[in-house]
């Protein structure tokens, strides 16, 4: 039953309806916490990577590089927010889709950086500008082969993502990957792990609190509390870790008051192997998006994506991971936690994502705004974000369920769903491949994506 409060429930299917400011602004914000920490650790893993990041000679000097990436990560996902939502022209699709730093970029860009330090940055950024102005034009075509994406495929791919999130949930409320490699050493070594953070029930505690509070609210509670669960699940999760000494305001003071981008910071370099694996993955990105778009649809509306909403929210990919390029930003793509979001919520309207993007380009510009939503534990994030990660494979389970089960349609779904799902649990079962291409193929994601494409091509609908 619809929330009058909020809206009737053919408002809260509207794309175009715009709750109550008072209303629409924390929901906003709440889109933002669901793909922070998501979103600024790819400049993170590059940094580290390019030998600029934790550990690194520039720890004296507060990590200025680092930081930069940080900042630049959560102004272009902000700018990338708007033109999804607000669009230009056919730039756009005008549905609520949250962009951001996208983790399918990582086999290309780590590569480029490896023991290149900030001289293999301007290469690396001239690559996601080149790779973003490919990525735009995928758009003019996109919807010419959207009959090779028919609910079969899209669904599992949206499912795909969900399961391959899900694992990222839990490893956030465990403690995180940093607190994980440092466990995995220890039993590596045969020491006592009994110190370790990661998997400890003050782990778990905090994660456990965001979980219940956030499940409670939405099943037992009306009205704003229950649309706003997962945000106020996240706010007593943060209490309950700073009572337990889980937070640090540390370098809060250390974060600059303001901070603008600076075009082209690290030169203009055509490095073609950054930029043919830029090109590359611009196809599974565009993928991604045509499923994350018909789960926002599916989830929020209960009908398919229109090819103008799909052509619309590629330009926006394209263009957003191209000025992104410009300033030292990393490629940008939706994001599928804030499908999984749309759903729980039941709110399809992209004036809320709108102000959540708004909210990103101050904490962009103003990086001291950054740095203190940045003192959220990652276990807090890590309870917000497992219920909304299940939620994304459930909307890809609800994409499936318009299908027609003919034995054809579960022969394609079981052999791409074993291979891709398979090679995600077992990564090492490529462990001779190219190293590129063992990340690329373990993700799950891309050969499932394949061989669902392809089977549906190959195979006659009445082959029975």
């Amino acid at each position: 039953m619809a929330d009058n409060s909020i809206g009737t429930a053919e408002q809260l299917k509207d794309p175009n309806y715009t709750p109550p400011l008072a209303k629409a602004i924390p929901l906003g914000i709440q889109h933002v916490l669901a793909m922070f920490a998501s979103n600024v650790t790819p400049a993170i893993i590059v940094a580290g990577a390019a030998g600029i990041g934790f550990g690194s000679d520039q720890g004296a000097l507060g990590f200025p590089d680092m930081t930069y990436m940080i900042q630049m990560s959560m102004l272009f996902a902000g700018v990338a927010t708007l033109i999804q939502t607000i669009g230009m022209g056919p730039v756009g699709a005008k549905l609520p889709i949250v962009q951001g730093t996208s983790f399918a970029f990582l086999p290309v860009m780590i590569p480029a950086v490896v023991g290149a330090g900030t001289a293999g940055l301007a290469g690396l950024f001239t690559g996601v500008l080149i790779g973003g102005l490919f990525h735009f034009c995928i758009g003019f075509f996109i919807g010419r082969i959207r009959f090779a994406l028919p609910p079969l495929v899209t669904g599992l791919i949206v499912l795909m993502i969900g399961l391959a999130l899900i694992k990222v949930g839990i490893q956030y409320a465990a403690g995180g990957v940093p607190a994980m490699g440092k466990l995995a050493a220890a039993k590596a070594a045969g020491g006592d792990i009994s110190g370790m953070t990661f998997g400890s029930l003050s782990m778990w505690i905090p994660a456990l609190v965001v979980i219940i509070v956030t499940l409670a609210l939405k099943f037992f509670t009306k009205g704003m509390t229950a649309v706003a669960a997962v945000l106020v699940g996240i706010i007593v999760g943060y209490i309950v870790a700073y009572m337990m000494g889980q937070v640090s305001f540390g370098n809060v003071g250390k974060a600059a008051a303001f901070g603008l981008p600076n075009p082209f910071k690290y030169g203009f370099e055509i490095n073609w192997a950054i930029i043919i694996g830029m090109i590359l993955m611009s196809f599974i990105s565009a993928i991604e998006t045509v499923g994350d778009v018909s789960g926002i649809t599916k989830g929020g509306a209960g009908r398919e994506a229109t090819d103008k909403e799909i052509q619309g929210a590629t330009f926006a990919d394209g263009l957003g991971t191209a000025v992104a390029g410009v300033f030292g930003g990393l490629p940008n793509t939706s994001f599928s936690q804030n499908v999984g979001l749309i759903s729980m919520t039941g709110i399809m309207s992209r004036h809320v994502v709108t102000i959540g993007g708004i909210f990103l380009i101050i904490c962009g510009l103003l990086p001291i705004v950054g740095a203190s939503i940045n003192t959220i534990p990652i276990n807090v994030l890590g309870g917000g974000v497992i219920v909304m990660f299940g939620m994304v494979a459930a909307a890809g389970l609800n994409m499936l369920s318009d299908v027609v089960w003919t034995r054809r349609n579960m022969v394609i779904l079981a052999t791409a769903l074993s291979v891709g799902l398979g090679l995600q649990l077992v990564p090492d079962a490529l462990i001779h491949m190219p190293k590129t291409m063992q990340i690329l193929l373990t993700s799950g994601l891309l050969p499932a994506a394949v061989i669902a494409i392809v089977l549906n091509l190959v195979i006659p609908e009445d082959a029975e």
